[in-house]
């Protein structure tokens, strides 16, 4: 910790531009996996049938898939979910003929001449049911930073809410790239991930702000670019710690929390680590980039009153 309590002398802002290259190109990149490759969109927003199975004894699941292919429940998404015993299975909207015969011919599939189970719940989302939530989901993340939009105007400057904007867009961006990339399911708990990662990213590059606010007033001789690395260094303890600790919970989170908050902790996790990394070379970069200046944040002058009669 004595270590951390120093301040460190680090010139961020020195290798600033090629930094905002690469965040552009991992921006462009992540939009071309989003719009090429699409999410895979859970049962919350694709619609279909969701059953879940608990086994008396664990149970692996290739046999479980085999059996389901054979009473042509195909495409069907097998996973565990908690235990080696509790079994979740997915169907999409086009094997969507009634959640009661569905989960009739899955408890059939499963339990002939194969080990006893019960059905623990069935779930059914129709596609429009899936539409209206993907559309309250984006209109809730354009609100969002519409919201984060003002905000930071008032409190700052405008070129600070741009710049702010830019990370939050950014770090969102790269984790639905992430989700795309890698096929994995984006579903509620993920679109939830996401707006708490633009709370994460925006209260970290608001401390950074903060810091160059001040340092603007109290560093006069010092130049933009000083003062803005002066600030991301003083911001830096504080910036490890609470992104360590965080991402310490995320990962039991992820290892322990069982599959139903793998997508939530995945988001997060990869979101962290993004957001640490655009509150310092992103938000403030942008705010150079957009040619901030002392008087920007200098608070405004008293006029004075001319006494004389």
């Amino acid at each position: 910790m004595r270590l951390l309590s120093r301040v460190p002398n680090i010139n961020f802002m020195a290798i600033r531009r090629p930094m905002l290259a690469f965040a552009v190109v991992t921006t462009l990149v992540s939009l071309a996996l989003v719009g090429l490759r699409g999410l895979n969109f859970g049962l919350d927003f694709s619609g279909g049938v969701l059953v879940e199975v608990v086994y008396a004894e664990s149970v692996a699941l290739d046999p479980v898939r085999a059996r389901l292919d054979d009473a042509g429940l195909t495409g069907a998404t097998v996973q565990y979910f908690g235990s080696s015993t509790d079994v979740m299975i997915r169907l999409g909207p086009d094997a969507a003929e009634g959640a009661g015969q569905i989960s009739t011919r899955i408890l059939e599939a499963l339990s002939a001449d194969g080990p006893a189970l019960e059905v623990r719940r069935v779930e059914f989302v129709g596609p429009q049911v899936g539409d209206e939530l993907a559309t309250d989901g984006a209109l809730a993340a354009l609100f969002a930073i519409i919201g984060i939009l003002i905000y930071v105007a008032f409190r700052f400057e405008w070129k600070f809410a741009v710049g702010s904007i830019v990370a939050t867009v950014h770090d969102a961006f790269l984790v639905l790239g992430w989700f795309a990339l890698l096929g994995i399911e984006f579903d509620l708990t993920v679109l939830a991930a996401i707006l708490a990662l633009i709370g994460y990213s925006l209260n970290d590059t608001i401390v950074v702000y903060d810091r160059i606010r001040e340092n603007f007033i109290d560093q006069r001789r010092a130049s933009t670019v000083d003062v803005v690395n002066l600030s991301v260094n003083q911001t830096l303890a504080r910036t490890i710690v609470t992104g360590g600790t965080t991402l310490f919970v995320l990962t039991a989170l992820f290892f322990l929390g069982g599959s139903a908050v793998h997508g939530f902790s995945i988001a997060l996790i990869v979101g962290i680590l993004v957001g640490t990394y655009s509150s310092v070379f992103i938000a403030s970069s942008m705010v150079l980039v957009l040619g901030v200046t002392r008087e920007d944040l200098l608070p405004p002058q008293d006029e004075e009153i001319d006494e004389t009669p």
